[in-house]
């Protein structure tokens, strides 16, 4: 099982979305727990985790501190995953890299996640970002 985290401090419209893909997931017993990286006051965010059961974090520090699974998801707000994602993600070991689909068809740019272990983020976001940027990620956090 594990904890998703999205961050959805940019590209907080494209949430649902997400959202409702990693219905599959926690219905197959993958997902465990939803939790939104987000500003207090972003429009909405309030009503969308009354509305699916997500919870609202200031930090992935904080996010981190609440799961309630050992093995993070990060995603940006824009991921979406592809078919087959819970046979792939379904015990595969940290880290890793996960590429969702591309935005704008066959050649537009791939958002990235990364798995993780929560200790790894409750660490700190630094040692999640030099893991991500060895695994080609140019940001996370």
């Amino acid at each position: 099982m594990l904890t998703v985290i999205i961050d959805a401090r940019a590209k907080a419209e494209q949430l649902p979305v997400i959202l409702s893909q990693l219905t599959a997931g926690a219905v197959d017993g993958l997902v465990r727990q939803v939790l939104i990286v987000a500003d207090a006051a972003q429009a909405g965010i309030a009503d969308l985790c009354e509305e699916t059961g997500a919870e609202a974090h200031p930090t992935h520090e904080a996010a981190a501190g609440a799961s309630r699974a050992d093995m993070l998801l990060l995603l940006p707000a824009s991921f979406r995953l592809r078919d087959g994602w819970i046979r792939a993600l379904d015990g595969q070991a940290p880290p890793a890299r996960v590429v969702g689909l591309g935005e704008g068809g066959l050649f537009g740019p791939r958002p990235s996640g990364l798995l993780v272990e929560r200790r790894l983020l409750e660490q700190g976001v630094d040692h999640a970002q030099r893991l991500g940027r060895r695994l080609g990620l140019r940001r996370i956090g």
